[in-house]
């Protein structure tokens, strides 16, 4: 045995299927497209959401209106509850630590909600946060920096 003699595995390699070269090759005349109609012909194709001839769904559907769906913002929710539990006094919430003590998945805009009580003082560096979370916050002592 030599060293590095490579090969493909037998079936890995086929060979070319050469259509269209007369009657002798097995695969002349019509060559492999069938008897007649638009995909026997060269070029017969047709465009992506073609429906026969029947009016597309693309054309019968009324598109009026604006949509704000590429511009919505996701947002994160996060509840004053969740944080007591997670975070010891001092500590920073931020995106980054709420995504290790696992409150968030990891989207950048974060909202705080004030929902339940906070006794710690917690530094906060959050994209959003409600009015009673706020006042909840600067009750227990912490610093906000949005």
């Amino acid at each position: 045995m030599q060293d590095f003699n490579l090969h493909a595995p037998s079936g890995a390699n086929k060979k070319k299927r050469i259509v269209g070269r007369g009657q002798g090759s097995g695969r002349g005349t019509t060559a492999g497209k069938g008897n007649k109609g638009q995909q026997s012909r060269s070029g017969g194709k047709t465009y992506i959401g073609f429906e026969g001839g029947q009016m597309p769904l693309y054309r019968r559907l009324a598109h009026r209106g604006f949509s704000n769906y590429p511009f919505k913002k996701e947002w994160e929710v996060v509840n004053l509850a969740e944080i007591e539990k997670k975070f010891q006094a001092g500590e920073t919430v931020s995106v980054e630590n709420l995504v290790k003590k696992g409150l968030i998945k990891g989207k950048a805009n974060v909202k705080i909600l004030g929902d339940g009580d906070l006794t710690k003082n917690l530094a906060f560096e959050v994209t959003a946060m409600s009015a009673s979370a706020k006042e909840k916050i600067t009750k227990a002592g912490g610093s906000i920096k949005e």
